[in-house]
Formats: C-alpha cells, structure tokens, sequence
C-alpha cells in the first residue's frame, strides 16, 4: 500500500489540498518500514498540518522519497495493516485480536496477532486513538498491507456494552406475550411425544462411542501445520539412520560447578550445559566435515562456517533459531546467544531471520525428561544431535562398579551423504570432549 516512487529526474508536479497524508522515508537497503513519521527532510518544505505532496531530493541522496494514506476526509481516521512478513512468505492468518472496538491504544501497540508459517508477528497501530472497527476477522487470512482495523486519533472510546434506554425497555416491556391458543397448539400430544423422545434402539455389535458434545474442533495454526509438514517432507526425502551412544557426565558437570560464579560474576550470564555441547559439536563438525555439509541436486555443498541451530519448545510449537559463527565464539558468546534466542521464542518475538539458515541442529529433549529417542533432520540440514536427560546410573569405572550421571546421546543423519563410520566417529568425538572437558579449552 505504498505509493509510487518518486523519480527525481522528473520535474517537481504542483502541490495538491488536503486530504492529509504521512510522510515515509528509508533508505534503499532496508526492505520494509515499520514506523511511519511526519517529520521531512533538511530542505522539504514544512507544515503545520501534514499535506500531500511530493518533494524532489537531490540524485546525490541516498533517500528515496514515498507516500501512503492514513487519513480520511477529516484527517481523524488511520489503518492499522499487515506489516511485511518476510521474502518467503506471502501470507498469514488472522489469529487473534489483542483489543477490542473502543480500546485505547498508543503508537506502535500491538492490536492483533498474525500466524504464519514460520513466526507469529503483530499488527501494531500506527497511531495513538481509539479503535474504531476491525475491518477483518479472525481466521482471516491476509497478506501485507491488508487493512485489519480503523483507528480514531480523536474520538471517546465507545460504549459497546450500554444499557438499553428506557424508552427501548418500555418498547419491549409493551410488546404482547403470543396467545394461549399458540401455546397450546405448539404443544405436542403425548402420543407424538413419546415417539419424538424415544431412545434410538443400537445394535450390540455397535461401538459406544462419546458423545459428540464431549469433543472440540478447532483450526490446526499454520505454525503446527508447517511443522507437519516439514517433518514429513524429512521423511520423505532423508535417508535417516540414527546411531547412539553414552557421555558421562561427571566431569563436565564438576567443572560447571567449580567455575559457574565466576562465569556469572565475569560474563554476566549463567554457564549452561548447552555451550559446552556446542563447542563440542564445532569440534566434531570441523574433524568431519561431511557432516556439516548438505546434499543440493546432483552436488554436495561444503560450508567453511559453522551456524547451529538450537530447537526451543514453546506453547504454539518447535522453533529452531539458529546462533550463527559458532566456530569463533567462546563460551560466554554462546550462553548469551542462546539466551537471546530463548528469551525472544517465549515472547514470540522471533524473526524470519533468526531461524533462517544453519548448518547443523541441536535438540534437548532432556529438559523435558526423555531419556533417549531418535530425532528427525531439520532440512535442509544433513544431521541433528539428540541430547537427554542426565540419570544417576551403575557403570563400571577401573573394574569397579559405581554410581555415575550417564547421558545417552543420539545423532540421526542422512545415509545417502554421511556414512556410519563418519556418523560414529562425529558422535565419539563430542563423547570424549564432554567427559574430559579439558580438551575444550586446549582444542584437542
């Protein structure tokens, strides 16, 4: 819904009157604009009440120069649309409403949410006002620019749930009560009753099943139905063969405890177990290369970079942000990232850009207390590392048998690029740099 650009070649057109119109300017490498100013550049004429018009700048400036309508006739009304959604997505759907008719909302407050394929991202009102109307429904699906709601920069808020008058009640009070006789006739004889109401004779061979107003149906979200459908299409295309294997963790979990205040005293973050198992994935990534690698057509493509891609549960569903360069982060680097990336999927703040990429995933499905499973690759991705939960178990350590926290460990890859031995030894290779966490730190 924006305007044509301005070509600054051409020859300045006369001003035209009102209706009133907003300014928008960006610079060319930006993609989209979120928020919308009235304030005009160094040397385009300025107004007290914004009009339209178009204003020429220089062929040396790196602005270009757009309009767009957020006004009607008496310049009170603004629309609140579907922002952009990202290049690879062309719609959504309309999922919830965060306001109601007569609301106060401020600038930029998110009125209404947006489900799409990969993230769920607001409708925010372009303007401080009252919401006058939603121009679409929930369930709705839209695509950017789509006018979802008509905001008041001036008006009360409305009175949705008003009393009836007086007037209106004595209407109704006055209005007669239908006759008797209708009554009577409505009123079925016991014959018909008994004929009506009688229980619906079921053979016994038949299953008795719940009724159907014990159950619910409801929409699947894109989101869920995206992640079905990626799963899926993994199945579908992927050799996948899952190989396992066994970390004791007791080192690894001494040092964390040696060490954690002064990590938090010094780095300002806590230190988790999940850096330490991604250092240890770039180590195992860069010993085997194929596996951070990915079948494209009849080539195998090779990354000489390292972005993993963490899976996080959250209540609409699994998101897989990726932290990008893994391989020239330290320890602190990685914490903070993935607590950014966390943080944003439980506020539903992540981006297409945040998930978009990586080279190699890794799942924890320990937090929840799964002691061992076998996870599906994320395409278009080559392998994934399953991590579990830590359980007290019997091992024989030096011929004695002893209590230690044992976690299981599995790595489910695509056959037709990585063979076993490859798989094995990327998976023995995070084995022996977990238990003897030293080599972490000397790159051994």
């Amino acid at each position: 819904h924006l305007s044509e650009q301005i070509d600054a070649t051409t020859s300045p057109p006369p001003l035209r009157p009102p209706p009133l119109y907003h300014t928008l300017c960006f610079l060319r490498s930006y993609r989209h604009v979120r928020h919308f100013s009235t304030q005009l550049l160094e040397g385009v004429p300025r107004c007290s009440q914004p009009t339209r018009g178009r204003y020429f700048l220089s062929s040396a400036s790196p602005y270009q120069l757009w309009s767009r309508s957020f006004a009607s006739d008496n310049g009170d009304l603004v629309e609140a649309v579907v922002p952009f959604m990202g290049e690879s997505i062309t719609d959504g759907t309309l999922a919830s409403f965060l306001k109601k008719p007569g609301d106060r909302v401020e600038a930029d407050e998110p009125i209404a949410q947006i489900e799409t394929d990969k993230v769920t991202m607001d409708v925010a009102s372009p303007e401080a006002g009252i919401i006058e109307k939603f121009v679409a429904s929930e369930g709705d699906i839209v695509t950017p620019g789509v006018k979802v709601a008509i905001i008041s920069k001036s008006a009360a808020p409305n009175k949705t749930h008003a009393q009836p008058s007086e007037d209106t009640s004595q209407k109704q009070s006055s209005v007669p009560p239908p006759a008797e006789k209708n009554k009577v006739e409505d009123k079925p004889t016991k014959a018909e009753s008994s004929i009506t109401h009688a229980p619906k004779l079921t053979s016994s061979s038949e299953p008795q099943l719940p009724p159907k107003e014990r159950e619910r149906r409801v929409p699947m979200p894109r989101l869920r139905k995206r992640i079905g459908n990626r799963l899926k299409d993994s199945q579908n295309t992927f050799a996948m063969l899952t190989t396992f294997n066994e970390v004791d963790m007791t080192n690894l979990m001494k040092l964390r405890s040696d060490y954690k205040d002064k990590f938090v005293e010094k780095h300002g973050v806590k230190l988790g177990l999940m850096s330490c198992f991604v250092k240890a994935a770039v180590s195992a990534l860069q010993n085997q290369p194929i596996v951070n690698a990915v079948i494209d057509g009849d080539d195998i493509i090779y990354r000489d970079y390292i972005d993993i891609s963490v899976a996080v549960g959250t209540s609409k569903g699994l998101v897989v942000p990726v932290i990008r360069e893994t391989d020239r982060m330290n320890f602190a680097d990685i914490e903070k990232g993935i607590n950014n990336l966390a943080k944003k999927a439980t506020e539903g703040a992540l981006s297409i850009d945040d998930m978009a990429g990586g080279t190699f995933t890794i799942s924890n499905g320990g937090v929840y207390g799964s002691l061992i499973s076998t996870p599906i690759i994320n395409p278009p991705q080559s392998s994934i590392l399953g991590m579990h939960s830590i359980v007290q178990r019997p091992v024989v350590v030096n011929g004695c048998i002893l209590a230690r926290p044992m976690m299981y460990l599995a790595l489910t890859y695509d056959h037709r690029l990585i063979d076993g031995r490859e798989a094995v030894l990327f998976l023995r290779r995070i084995k022996d740099m977990l238990e003897d966490p030293q080599r972490l730190l000397l790159d051994l």
